[in-house]
């Protein structure tokens, strides 16, 4: 039999009403919401499940929104005593896999990442950095492209997610030059994406400056799970590394589809997407077509693979 491994979204997934159901079902789960509250001094529920899409939309109202839902949606499975042996999240979404695997508490987690947000929208000014999406060309042709753009800006590959998709980011110009020279190689998709700032680029490093003063001030525990980093695309070893990785994180390319593929190495077979979407899970099934890919989200998709996994 084949090992589990929990994943966790970031930020794109956001939308009104997350993690209602669950919250409403599972009295563990609405604790949650309540907890992210106290710590950011706002009524989080009331903005995830009543707000607009607009406000959600603001990184730094984003990123805690997430990891709220997603650690919500975690409760039934550690209620029923579903432990993984590995967990990873993608960006935001490995400060998910900390909070499950016990290196820091949620707590501390939800207001960092609300710095983190906030941190990340203020080093560059909006209309300043880009991001896009490059589908349907080889790691290496996007690297070139990038490499032949920074001639009129910075652009760097900022997330390597599966087989044939590539995010970049940069400065306007020159992401708008890279997604050219992409199309021109024969991308299938080249298109630049809705997003507020060019995250897990060189443009970034202020933000993970800021938030080395941050993480300095979290206590953290020992790791009680695996925790695979979004910055090696390997275990982290031990707690004395987390705050590292979490600053370099911000400001690297995340090695998402080398991470899977590592736990798939490590004979992982099942891997679990909890939170908002299914943007991970199709991530999985792109990279290998053996392995299975559930999700929780809602009561619907909690049930499905509560099934599944006691058929396992």
């Amino acid at each position: 039999m084949g090992k589990l491994a929990f994943i966790f979204p970031g930020q794109g997934a956001q939308h009104v009403g997350m993690g209602k159901e669950i919250s409403q079902e599972y009295r563990s789960a609405d604790e949650i919401f309540n907890q992210a509250s106290e710590a950011l001094g706002f009524d989080v529920k009331k903005m995830v499940f009543e707000g607009d899409e607009e406000t959600l939309k603001i990184t730094e109202n984003t990123q805690p929104a997430i990891l709220t839902v997603s650690i919500a949606c975690l409760q039934p499975l550690v209620e029923k005593g579903i432990k993984p042996y590995v967990t990873a999240g993608l960006s935001l979404g490995e400060y998910s896999a900390h909070v499950a695997a016990g290196t820091m508490s949620f707590k501390d987690a939800v207001a960092l990442v609300k710095k983190r947000g906030k941190y990340m929208q203020e080093a560059v000014p909006v209309g300043v950095g880009a991001m896009a999406a490059i589908l349907g060309l080889e790691t290496q042709e996007v690297i070139d492209c990038c490499k032949m753009a920074s001639d009129v800006g910075i652009v760097e590959p900022a997330n390597f997610n599966c087989p044939g998709q590539i995010v970049v980011a940069g400065e306007v110009k020159a992401v708008e030059k890279a997604v050219e020279l992409c199309k021109a190689k024969g991308a299938k998709r080249s298109m630049l994406l809705p997003v507020s700032a060019p995250f897990h680029c060189s443009m970034l490093k202020p933000a993970g400056e800021k938030l080395a003063a941050e993480l300095e001030k979290v206590q953290l525990n020992d790791i009680g799970i695996p925790v695979i980093s979004n910055v090696t695309a390997d275990y982290v070893k031990d707690k004395s590394q987390v705050k590292e990785l979490l600053i370099k994180q911000v400001s690297s390319p995340v090695l998402w589809e080398d991470s899977i593929r590592k736990m798939l190495e490590d004979g992982v077979d099942t891997f679990v997407e909890i939170g908002p979407g299914k943007t991970l899970s199709g991530f999985v099934k792109k990279i290998s077509k053996e392995a299975r890919a559930l999700n929780v989200e809602d009561i619907a998709s909690l049930n499905k693979t509560l099934e599944e996994l006691s058929n396992k």
